[in-house]
């Protein structure tokens, strides 16, 4: 379909769609589009264009809502629930295709279209939400005879409408309103401050030593001899890991911890104050009750409570752990009596390099990025009974993004998108972006993977750590959950619907493959030898990086106890810089560092706001699904189909807690996790 042809029929229905609904005579016309939906991009040459068709599918939702919104009789699936859908679709479409180009697209104009676009989505979303009349028409379908999913579905539709508010009167509806867009541009505001923050380090070239030696032919000095680093990963993770120049390391972690400061302190007080504000007029007594009502966590109560038994579990080896990094520095600094936050990881890996034989640095060059990249669709083409093809000559948004097809007995089943190097005024982190979600047999489910990884750029291999190949699976994670689950009847329960307490375990899950040799043997070669990584060399790998999980896991419960503290109480007894201070020194023993506001850079107390403790929750079931695989061969196939079928295909079709105990036979628990957390192979 050619960009016209889409540009006329987006027309076409909107029109046909008004025309039906002032006539009240019969349904609007279906939205249904073919399965080969063209590439979302497509036709989007500017801002004007991404705008005129972002607006007219949101008119084409509108206008689909006043059908609905109309008095008839005999409620049904199809002459009420399905028109619903079709317009939540149009409406979450637009804003996931906005939030993906407000976070990546090269040119500002673009972006700042794309923010305004969401605005309007995200106003619209709350307005429906809101609307007391459309309530009542959903909750007059008559499910009696529906299947499952489509009962479950209306079931959590209804729940959502009433914690959105929409049983409060006509003043509070407003107010609600009100809070929510302004919550939007705050939000907005607040990750931009964090993207738009791209400090820079300078360097003399002495400061390198102890980099690898491509980092360093990558990082030649300018006129004024001295070298610019940046504090994006692929270059401040090897500093912080690699650098012997301490004072190096410590210039890289305070740029670092003050990304988005000073900006971003009164940005994140005014998203606690509103967010406050609207719970309370929802019926909760703060935002972290109003956030875990729908989650598998049920309360925020439980997830504090969740918080402190995964830091006290955790302590014992963390205090072991800090004590051997402790005395390796000592071998240095003879009177050293703690670590500081910039040595943690540059003094962790010389334990590992010490105890454990290895040395972080010699995996790299088994990883450069293509071959990595091939070796992640090859493993999970296999695991998941889908194949991988090149989508060349795709419209994408900027041209190091690719375009690729998921296939299933030949036919088209989704599209993703590669965007996986640094780019000025790019989201800075890794995350899988949903563009479209599919609907069984009419719209081809869409998403885009959105990284920092090495590579992009001529004659440089991209070579990765363990930790970025560990980041790419676990992001293909999501991506590979959001398309497979993109084949149901409803918009609504399709891609990653379910509670977002369990949408990391999936992608966490499948990081369990980037530590497996027989795996690795498939791809990790070496960039100039093509020697495959030696079998020795994973072990050595595997257990020096069972060294610092237990530190690693505490470093979680600050991030996870300051997402959740921000909003469990009055906005006036908050500070979130002497919150910091105290979750820090509470439970790291690398203490504190004045002068640094890491809650500036942290972009998930906007997002996940209370509930960043669902990294951890989703982890423990993430260790229990992944004892039902068989650890001698991961690549077989058996466990992995039913995993798929029962966890990853059903999307948001039944509750969480459903889906593990389908795939587990009973509900999860922290066996396997404390097991993991025990482990030092």
């Amino acid at each position: 379909m050619s960009n016209r042809e889409l540009s006329i029929q987006t027309r076409f229905f909107a029109s046909a769609l008004l025309t039906l609904a002032v006539m009240g005579t019969t349904l609007p016309a279906r939205t249904d589009m073919p399965a080969a939906d063209p590439p979302f991009w497509t036709g989007m040459k500017d801002a004007a264009t991404f705008e005129k068709a972002m607006d007219a599918r949101l008119e084409t939702a509108r206008t689909i809502v006043a059908w609905v919104r109309k008095p008839m009789k005999g409620r049904n699936v199809e002459n009420t629930l399905r028109r619903y859908d079709d317009a939540m679709f149009e409406i979450d479409t637009v804003a996931s295709q906005a939030q993906l180009v407000q976070n990546v697209h090269p040119k500002k104009d673009v972006r700042e279209t794309a923010e305004k676009i969401s605005q309007k989505a995200s106003a619209l979303f709350t307005e429906l939400s809101l609307d007391s009349v459309l309530y009542v028409a959903i909750k007059g379908v008559d499910v009696s005879a529906a299947d499952a999913e489509t009962s479950y579905y209306v079931k959590r539709l209804l729940r959502d409408f009433r914690l959105a508010g929409v049983d409060q009167d006509e003043p509070a509806r407003r107010r609600i309103k009100a809070l929510n867009d302004q919550l939007v541009l705050i939000g907005q505001e607040f990750q931009r401050n964090i993207s738009t923050d791209s400090r820079k380090v300078s360097a003399s070239p002495a400061e390198l030593d102890g980099l690898p030696a491509d980092f360093i032919a990558q990082h030649m000095p300018g006129a004024d001899g001295r070298v610019t680093l940046t504090i994006e990963s692929p270059d401040s993770g090897p500093v912080m890991a690699f650098a012997k120049s301490g004072d190096l390391r410590k210039r890289m972690f305070l740029e670092t911890a003050n990304r988005g400061y000073p900006k971003n302190l009164d940005v994140l007080d005014k998203l606690i104050a509103r967010r406050a504000a609207l719970a309370k007029l929802l019926g909760f007594a703060t935002w972290a009750d109003a956030i875990t009502a729908d989650k598998m966590v049920q309360t925020s109560k439980r997830a504090s409570d969740f918080i402190d038994q995964i830091a006290e579990a955790s302590e014992p080896k963390a205090t072991r752990e800090y004590a051997q990094i402790l005395a390796r520095k000592k071998q240095d600094y003879p009177q050293a009596t703690s670590i500081d936050a910039w040595e943690r990881s540059y003094y962790a890996e010389l334990v590992r390099k010490a105890s454990f034989d290895f040395d972080a640095q010699s995996v790299r060059p088994y990883f450069p990025f293509d071959r990595v990249k091939q070796g992640l669709f090859d493993v999970t083409s296999r695991l998941f009974d889908v194949t991988i093809r090149p989508l060349p000559n795709v419209p994408v948004w900027d041209p190091s993004v690719e375009a690729f097809e998921l296939l299933e007995g030949g036919r088209v089943i989704a599209r993703f998108y590669l965007d996986m190097h640094p780019r000025a005024d790019k989201y800075n982190h890794a995350a899988e972006f949903p563009v479209r979600t599919g609907v069984a047999g009419r719209h081809v489910p869409e998403a885009a993977l959105v990284c920092n990884l090495p590579g992009g750029k001529a004659g440089d291999p991209g070579l990765m750590e363990q930790n970025d190949v560990s980041t790419f699976f676990h992001e293909f994670g999501h991506l590979v959950h959001t398309l497979l689950a993109g084949q149901h009847r409803w918009y609504g329960i399709g891609g990653i619907t379910t509670e977002q307490d369990f949408v990391e375990a999936p992608s966490q899950m499948l990081e369990e493959w980037t530590r497996d040799a027989k795996t690795l043997a498939l791809f990790a070669r070496h960039h100039e030898t093509n020697e495959p990584i030696p079998a020795a060399l994973v072990a050595k790998m595997r257990r020096a990086n069972e060294f610092g999980k237990a530190i690693g896991i505490r470093q979680q419960m600050v991030y996870a106890k300051l997402s959740l503290s921000i909003y469990d109480r009055d906005p006036k007894l908050v500070d979130t810089s002497a919150m910091v201070k105290e979750l820090t020194n509470r439970y790291l023993q690398t203490k504190y560092v004045e002068g640094t506001h890491f809650q500036t850079s942290f972009g998930h107390l906007n997002g996940y706001s209370a509930i960043y403790y669902t990294y951890m929750w989703s982890l423990v079931i993430a260790k229990d699904m992944f004892s039902r695989f068989d650890t001698a061969d991961l690549l077989k196939t058996d466990v992995a189909k039913r995993y798929r079928d029962t966890v990853l295909a059903p999307g948001g079709s039944k509750p969480a807690d459903q889906l593990v105990q389908d795939f587990l036979g009973r509900p999860f628990n922290t066996t396997a996790w404390r097991a993991w957390l025990d482990r030092e192979e």
